[in-house]
């Protein structure tokens, strides 16, 4: 009788070839860059007021860890705030960061998302010489490309690096999305992202959506990202995917924290790529000291309201409410308000 260990050599899992191709495509390719958007989508779990203690861990651990960006937060209006709504990591004013990082004497570089018509970036954002911020992320939807493109060449005149997270795209269709596309070619932003904000892309669509991002990106010397949703427990899969395909600039979450189901776990991004130059153990550490004893209180992360309205290609904003209700909800009745938004 054979052994287990006498497997024929052809069904051995790595032979010499094999891996060296892996490491052509995957550990070695110097254009990925890895951003840690912890805090910037986590705030949208507490309304941004992570305690400094935190947002200083996750930056240290960025650091440590060797992770190409962090975001830190969103760079919103400061018109009209209400006091004590919003934590300071809604606004990023330049104070604040620096209260964390000092002048940033790291080779860690620091983004912030200014969201489409939602903040005074001629005013609110400072040239690159007076902000310790490297990186200007826009984040709009297909109808405000326009508005988009005019942010990206002020933050690009400014001085800083600059891309764009075009939102919502499960719910655009082709000709819009190619017209859009077509326009961002133009903008001059360092990437493009594929951003599946509902949750509701399977790997069949990521193929599909990174092979046309990359078709435009290309005409317009841009590189392309992945922001995946975990709502079908498919984010570290689709981000896997799209690194595949040649996707270079990949958001994940320390424990995948993040708005609803959460995003891409770091912590798997990290162990996935195999690079010497990403430390996954000051992430780990992280994750168990800072990030895990704050779930039971933010609630982010796979259940049964954020896989409905994945599944349904819908705005978590209905499974967030149902999750705050002061008594245990009725799932089934949850399912049949979802059926009747199809």
């Amino acid at each position: 009788m054979k052994s287990k260990s006498s497997a024929p050599a052809s069904a051995h899992p790595k032979s010499k070839e094999k891996e060296s191709a892996t490491e052509r495509w995957l550990s070695y390719r110097p254009e990925i860059r890895v951003l840690d958007c912890t805090i910037r989508d986590g705030g949208l779990m507490n309304n941004h007021h992570f305690e400094d203690r935190v947002v200083k861990a996750v930056y240290d651990a960025c650091v440590a860890g060797g992770i190409d960006y962090m975001e830190i937060g969103y760079r919103a209006s400061s018109k009209n705030i209400k006091v004590g709504e919003f934590g300071c990591w809604k606004y990023c004013h330049e104070e604040d960061i620096r209260r964390i990082v000092g002048d940033n004497p790291s080779n860690l570089k620091l983004s912030i998302m200014a969201d489409a018509e939602r903040c005074d970036y001629k005013e609110d954002i400072p040239k690159k010489k007076d902000s310790v911020v490297d990186l200007i992320r826009v984040a709009c939807y297909i109808n405000q490309i326009p508005v988009a493109l005019d942010m990206v060449k002020d933050a690009r005149d400014k001085g800083y690096e600059t891309t764009v997270n075009l939102m919502a795209v499960t719910t655009v269709n082709d000709r819009e999305l190619n017209e859009g596309l077509e326009m961002l070619t133009q903008s001059g932003a360092d990437a493009i992202y594929v951003v599946d904000s509902f949750g509701a892309l399977y790997s069949e669509q990521v193929q599909h959506l990174v092979r046309k991002y990359l078709h435009y990106a290309k005409a317009g010397g841009m590189e392309v990202g992945m922001h995946a949703h975990n709502n079908l427990q498919l984010a570290y899969a689709n981000t896997v995917e799209a690194i595949i395909l040649g996707a270079n600039y990949l958001d994940a979450t320390l424990a995948g924290l993040g708005r609803g189901a959460g995003n891409c776990p770091m912590e798997l991004l990290l162990g996935f790529l195999r690079n010497p130059k990403y430390k996954l153990q000051p992430v780990l550490r992280c994750v168990d000291n800072v990030i895990e004893p704050m779930r039971k209180d933010l609630q982010w992360g796979f259940d049964l309201p954020y896989m409905l309205t994945g599944l349904y290609n819908q705005h978590p904003r209905a499974a967030i409410k149902f999750k705050a209700l002061p008594e245990k909800g009725d799932i089934g009745g949850f399912y049949d308000s979802i059926l009747a938004g199809v």
